[in-house]
Order: C-alpha cells, then structure tokens, then sequence
C-alpha cells in the first residue's frame, strides 16, 4: 500500500458536520441493519452533530485525497462514535482513527458496542479492548444488549 493511499487524520470542524452525518447514518444503515429505523433526517443529523457532538466531543476526522472516510468522536475518555464511509471499510482508516484516539486518551479508552455489532466487536478485539461489561439494553437508546469495552496500555500482553 502506497503512500497515495493512506489517510490523513485532522481534526473535524463545523465545516465537516454534513459530511460527518452523511457517514454517521450510511454506516448505521450498512453495518447494522437489526437497528431500529432511522427516525431523524440527514438535517437533523447534522444538526446533532453541529450542536452535540462537536461542542461534547473532540472529533476527528480520516481525509484522503479530500474526502472524509471516516469519523471518530471522543467524549472525555469514551470513545462514543467510530464510523465509516461503508466503501472505506476494511482499509486501515479505522485503525488510524483509533490510534489517534489512545493517543488523545492514553490511560484508557472506554466505549460501547451492541451485542450484535460482532465486526465492532472483533475490530475492538484485534486492538486490545477486553469486554468490562454487558447489558440488557435498558440503558441505550435502541434498547439493544449492549457491551462496554475497555482499553488500557497495561491490559496488553506481549
């Protein structure tokens, strides 16, 4: 893999929240299907994204050749949002937004994922999370089972 194809990591702005949208619902939609259907549209999408998740979180953003693959939002030391462009799946972007959200948050990375998320579930495994809990879903907002994964530097072995 060149150089030409890797992607640059920056972080978001507002100018970045349609596209964050546009990215954070056809993620959804291709990679877990079992969700309830979407009821927001793609404006109130971006909206959330403009006045949530921007001000709660710091986001960043994979760039390359300048289209944005892919997001990572990261609230305090959980990882709340990691999504890709569907197409852009399987090409290390979400391992680069990753590494840059350990960096931002090297003594432990938190996050949720739904029970039935099992391709999220072995990305996270791959990268060193160990399941912390699981739930029933009582707590989340789809009403899924869910797990909280947790990732520390000393956790890793070897």
């Amino acid at each position: 893999m060149g150089d030409d194809t890797r992607a640059e990591i920056r972080l978001a702005d507002a100018a970045d929240a349609t596209v964050i949208a546009r990215i954070h619902l056809a993620s959804r939609a291709a990679t877990m299907p079992y969700l309830p259907p979407q009821k927001r549209s793609p404006a109130q999408v971006t909206r959330w994204v403009e006045d949530v998740l921007l001000k709660e979180c710091r986001i960043w953003v994979a760039v390359r050749d300048a289209v944005v693959l892919g997001y990572a939002a990261l609230g305090g030391n959980v990882l709340e949002h990691l999504y890709l462009r569907p197409d852009a799946r399987r090409q290390g972007v979400g391992t680069l937004l990753l590494d840059e959200v350990r960096r931002h948050s090297p003594d432990e990375v938190l996050l949720h994922v739904f029970q039935q998320n099992t391709d999220a579930r072995a990305f996270y495994e791959r990268h060193g999370f160990t399941v912390l809990d699981t739930s029933d879903g009582s707590q989340n907002m789809e009403h899924l089972p869910d797990m909280t994964l947790r990732w520390a530097p000393n956790d890793v072995t070897g």
